[in-house]
């Protein structure tokens, strides 16, 4: 399943890692444009700069604005879904309309998360950033903004004309099936790498994706064999992705995916603080799956 003009969340989209030169940890926007390319020639759909995995709580608006616009330089506006949260909703509604002047078509909005929001913020915030005219990828991530984005309150943010879809990190996989009920007309994205399958089954129309960072070609068949019902194709692959998918659901996700970057031949490098590196044990691990996955042929 491919992205369309009108909903270029469709297909696999990657949460991209962001280039930092090791010696300053200044953003390599040469190096960007290249992984962005990269990705697409290697069977992905586009790319969700300026996501957490994209480390945008750390960069200047200067720098934000930069990456999406290199975004789009390298693959065209149509393939880019900028992530546009920010503590204030005007904020927030800024960084949609500078997605739109740079000729994107959708962003991907967290709810509120300065504070634990309540439902009546939650809709106004999304109504104030449905006003700069683009369409909305909802991000549920109860976990990270303490705000939970249940099916009902979507299927309300989907009804009053807000969002057109939902990257859902919740990590519970029935919520797919009520949501459906609910709302049956909002795409379901898939959120979290290790939930792929289960979420595929019920019918996400898209991933926003980390791990094809490291390894878009494995990670592209996985999903497409997936939404396909091909579990013959799929089920092996998951099983083998599986120890490197898992860590896109921990608080070392960025680090771990940087690493198996380095190890599959790409740039990942470091990330700037408050992100330290991977403990011994955390990057014996990943390196383990990530050299297995390299031997079963998956890089």
């Amino acid at each position: 399943m491919n992205s369309t003009p009108d909903r270029p969340w469709r297909g696999v989209l990657v949460a991209t890692a962001l280039p930092l030169r090791a010696e300053d940890l200044s953003v390599d926007y040469e190096a960007y444009a290249a992984h962005c390319a990269w990705l697409v020639a290697n069977g992905c759909d586009g790319v969700v700069p300026n996501g957490s995995l994209g480390e945008y709580q750390v960069l200047t608006p200067a720098e934000r604005a930069r990456v999406v616009e290199t975004a789009v330089a390298a693959i065209g506006g149509e393939r880019v879904v900028p992530g546009v949260a920010a503590y204030g909703s005007g904020e927030a509604r800024r960084w949609a309309e500078h997605a739109a002047d740079a000729g994107c078509r959708a962003v991907m909005l967290l709810p509120p998360n300065a504070y634990r929001a309540d439902e009546r913020s939650v809709h106004a915030h999304y109504a104030e950033v449905a006003r700069a005219g683009l369409s909305v990828v909802a991000y549920n991530n109860p976990y990270d903004t303490k705000v939970d984005l249940t099916p009902r309150l979507l299927a309300e943010l989907h009804d009053a004309g807000h969002i057109q879809a939902v990257k859902e990190f919740s990590g519970d996989v029935r919520r797919a099936w009520e949501l459906a009920e609910l709302a049956p007309e909002l795409d379901l994205v898939i959120g979290a790498d290790d939930v792929l399958l289960e979420l595929a089954a019920a019918g996400a129309k898209g991933w926003v994706a980390g791990y094809p960072n490291a390894l878009p070609r494995a990670c592209g068949e996985l999903f497409r064999a997936a939404v396909a019902g091909d579990t013959g194709t799929a089920l092996p692959l998951y099983r083998s992705l599986h120890p490197l998918l898992r860590w896109d659901s921990r608080t070392e996700f960025v680090q771990a995916i940087k690493l198996s970057m380095d190890l599959a031949g790409r740039y990942g490098g470091p990330c700037r603080p408050p992100r330290v590196p991977l403990l011994p044990e955390q990057e014996k691990d990943v390196r383990a799956a990530t050299e297995a996955a390299i031997a079963a042929g998956l890089a």
